[in-house]
């Protein structure tokens, strides 16, 4: 399809929906009134659904596409326990006690993941084998031992460095300088996931109609009114649980997420002895990029699956799927004739702080913000907005306190993204 790398069958579809493909939801007439109205269908949405449902509340779900069709089945399936600022950051900004509860939130958050899918026992392909995290520069090996020797003073968790010398048990490269192994963390399958939890939403009792785009949303003390491409719905309470597909419907969160674009690859199968030799753990695996690359096997270790962001602006996956196939023959130089089977994108949101967000604003509710670590923060999150609409103690979170900030002359069109993007790869590059 145009590029000697793409197999002559090339999909521009995320690799997990060959063996998860978006559900069929026969959609229903729209009720005139519920409880709880929730626009998004990803995990944030679902987890909530589930929450309110089971309580008795009346819930319906309003999807523009079909269900998880946004990031939350276009993902890399990592699971991970760790925020975006570091420990002196966050004691900086929020005091000692409030920076170690949101970092307890972090592990929090994996733990919850785990604990939701095994006690639904949803089939998503479960690795609980850890992660490895690349050092890409020397300096980057030391200064990655630190942050987890202060994390490890806040919560006691299994870590251990990996020195240059001993890569090989962890992955067949010469492009780290050492790395840390993080056992705790863990991996899925992201669209069986998603697809786990639109059935156990359903079977709670909720409401998902798909296709159902909301085109205008009045909000008032005690009843709000969203104007579909099906009609009107009248609810109580409206959760907007968008991320990164967050658009003009609720302008004053639009201007606090930032959408990126995040490019995914999947390979041709690859022999089994190679894989093994490339990646014999079978961790989740990313480096110390401030433009991540992260990346592992496919659940039954027969493709890697590689992702990143490889342009300043947003691209076209046909353009970015070679870019990205030339990383990862960098780091696995065996796998330079290796084809690209599947090539495609979601959009994450990151926030000014590099931090997520729950609460309330302008008469809704609203959990977003998850820089790129969705799959533990959108659903732990998503189910402590259904407990905040509950009125649920809860639903409290070390997040209600913090501010969720924009900048001037910001309106959710990332303008600056690229210049953004080009200084993180310069300090990838050239920085200490």
């Amino acid at each position: 399809m145009d590029h000697p790398l793409f197999t002559d069958d090339l999909k521009l579809t995320p690799y997990w929906w060959d063996d998860a493909p978006r559900p069929e939801i026969a959609n229903a007439p729209l009720p005139d009134k519920v409880d709880v109205a929730i626009v998004g269908a990803g995990y944030t949405g679902l987890t909530a659904a589930t929450v309110l449902a089971r309580a008795g509340r009346s819930v319906v779900v309003l999807e523009a596409e079909d269900a998880a069709w946004g990031c939350s089945a276009r993902n890399g399936g990592q699971i991970g326990s760790g925020v975006k600022p570091s420990v002196a950051e966050l004691e900086s900004r929020y005091g000692r006690e409030g920076g170690h509860a949101i970092i307890h939130e972090g592990f929090n958050s994996l733990d919850y993941v785990i604990n939701f899918i095994e006690a639904e026992k949803i089939d998503c392909d479960l690795n609980k084998g850890g992660r490895f995290i690349g050092a890409h520069r020397p300096s980057r090996y030391d200064s990655m031992a630190k942050s987890f020797r202060s994390l490890n003073a806040i919560r006691d968790f299994d870590w251990h460095m990996v020195p240059k010398e001993d890569m090989d048990q962890e992955l067949a490269t010469e492009a780290y300088h050492g790395g840390a192994v993080l056992p705790h963390h863990a991996s899925l399958h992201p669209a069986k996931y998603a697809n786990g939890l639109v059935q156990t939403a359903l079977k709670a009792g909720a409401t998902i109609e798909t296709h159902t785009s909301v085109l205008g949303l009045a909000t008032g003390e005690s009843e709000s009114t969203l104007t579909t491409t099906r009609g009107k719905v009248r609810a109580r309470d409206v959760i907007i649980a968008t991320n990164g597909y967050t658009q003009r419907l609720t302008p004053g969160l639009r201007r606090r997420v930032i959408p990126i674009g995040s490019y995914m690859i999947a390979t041709e199968e690859i022999d089994a002895d190679l894989m093994k030799r490339i990646m014999p753990k079978q961790r989740a695996l990313s480096d110390t990029r401030k433009v991540i690359y992260y990346y592992r096997s496919s659940p039954d270790h027969r493709r890697v699956v590689f992702g990143g962001r490889v342009a300043l602006k947003e691209t076209d996956p046909k353009i970015s799927g070679p870019r990205l196939h030339e990383v990862m023959a960098g780091l696995f130089p065996e796998l330079a004739e290796t084809k690209i089977s599947h090539s495609w994108m979601g959009f994450v949101a990151y926030t000014f702080d590099h931090l997520p967000h729950i609460g309330s604003r302008d008469g809704v509710w609203y959990s977003m913000g998850y820089c790129g670590s969705g799959v533990a923060w959108a659903s732990y999150l998503g189910h402590k907005i259904g407990h905040k609409v509950l009125n649920d103690k809860k639903g409290d979170t070390a997040f209600d306190t913090v501010s969720f900030p924009t900048r001037p002359l910001y309106t959710g069109d990332p303008w600056f993204l690229g210049a953004a993007v080009a200084y993180y790869k310069a300090m990838d590059k050239w920085g200490s």
